[in-house]
């Protein structure tokens, strides 16, 4: 997306638009940077936490003249790494968002957070910050393939840190990667049940992908380590359905998985196609246009230090505030939308878009995947089955065409 300049931005009038929308927050540090990690995350001696809370706020405040009629449906602060943020930080943030964006219920307010002891020890102020749902980045529960992914915690601290959260917040959720060079199904068979046996209620299981921005390319390239071959992906997938499904935890998008009631209702609005608001280095949104169908796109610059001086300066870290039209923003809900298990509802996108979803598809290719049981049309709803979930890219390819 092209960067807009202060010009454009002045053009694009404020939504009169009363609607929710979700609240994303990028705190960009982190201790150390990840080797598979394609984030906007970076590693700083030192933070001006003073300066940092101001500008977050400052932002918010910016966003706010522009978007006066929001109503925040949830909170979601993700990284880098949010644990290292002072919580007396997050209860700030937290504070102001819901000054300005009045919430209508008690809404889901989640922290990602990184498993060392010393964050763990943590979780209350956090939890009295306002916090009440934390996302845990275990990743593995085997220090071999936590010393692979770079990660700086242990197996124990992982435990540990998942037993502390559970005391502290009423709603719990751990990531977990796959698919690591040399795991066989009967290796992630046994590392699953373990995370199965602390009887979570939301999981996030995800297959290693190798991204071009970060140290792993380089080293795959190389041929310094080698990944399960399309076959034995396929079959760890299998799995992870299996074994979740029978634990309670079905997945709800390709990759998450929770007991009924349990999805992140934040992560849902991305997934749905509902409005949200970025704030911070690097983060994106999609806010209430007056032209149906439309959205207006921001997006900020990534670098924290060059966001820290454009707020100074104007007031917010924009790179990029723009209309999408409404065909450029169907076709974005169709790609978040066909990751949920129960996929698109026809009727709902018919009312933003003034045309089905089908609308968009390529007939014959439509036709094809329905026949060849890649897709399915049942009730209000048109979905993936389970053959055509763990190939979505391929589809979106076919079907997008």
């Amino acid at each position: 997306m092209p960067a807009s300049t202060a010009t454009d931005t002045a053009l694009l009038p404020s939504s009169s638009v009363a609607t929710e929308a979700a609240i994303y927050v990028h705190w960009p540090f982190c201790a150390k940077k990840c080797p598979y990690c394609d984030f906007n995350s970076h590693v700083r001696e030192r933070v001006d936490q003073t300066a940092w809370q101001q500008a977050m706020v400052r932002e918010i405040d910016d966003f706010a003249e522009r978007f006066p009629n929001l109503s925040a449906s949830s909170i979601f602060f993700g990284g880098g790494t949010p644990s290292l943020m002072p919580p007396e930080t997050t209860a700030a943030i937290i504070e102001h968002i819901q000054k300005v964006w009045k919430p209508k219920t008690n809404i889901e307010i989640t922290l990602e957070a990184n498993p060392s002891s010393v964050e763990a020890g943590r979780f209350a102020d956090f939890a009295g910050a306002g916090v009440n749902r934390v996302s845990i980045g275990v990743q593995s529960f085997r220090n071999a393939s936590l010393k692979f992914l770079g990660r700086l915690h242990s197996a124990g601290e992982a435990e540990a840190a998942i037993s502390v959260a559970r005391d502290n917040f009423s709603r719990t959720s751990f990531d977990l990667i796959y698919a690591l060079p040399e795991q066989t199904v009967e290796d992630w068979r046994a590392e699953l049940q373990q995370a199965l046996d602390f009887s979570p209620s939301h999981l996030s299981l995800y297959q290693l992908t190798i991204e071009e921005s970060t140290a792993f390319y380089h080293q795959y390239k190389r041929g310094k380590f080698t990944l399960p071959d399309e076959y034995e992906a396929t079959a760890l997938y299998e799995v992870t359905q299996e074994m979740t499904a029978r634990a309670g935890l079905p997945a709800y998008e390709t990759s998450n998985h929770a007991r009924l009631g349990e999805q992140s209702q934040h992560n849902l609005a991305y997934w749905q196609g509902r409005p949200y608001v970025g704030i911070g280095p690097g983060a994106h949104g999609r806010l209430p246009s007056d032209t149906q169908g439309a959205a207006i796109a921001h997006q900020q610059v990534k670098r924290p230090e060059d966001w820290l001086k454009a707020v100074a300066k104007t007031g917010n870290g924009l790179e990029c505030f723009e209309a999408i039209n409404p065909t450029e923003r169907a076709i974005e809900a169709i790609m978040m939308g066909l990751r949920l298990t129960q996929g698109i509802s026809v009727p709902w996108f018919a009312e933003q878009f003034k045309h089905s979803p089908m609308h968009f598809f390529n007939p014959s290719e439509y036709s094809a995947l329905l026949a060849d049981g890649y897709m399915a049309r049942q009730g209000d709803y048109i979905s993936l089955t389970e053959k055509g979930r763990p190939v979505l890219n391929f589809i979106l390819q076919k079907l997008l065409a």
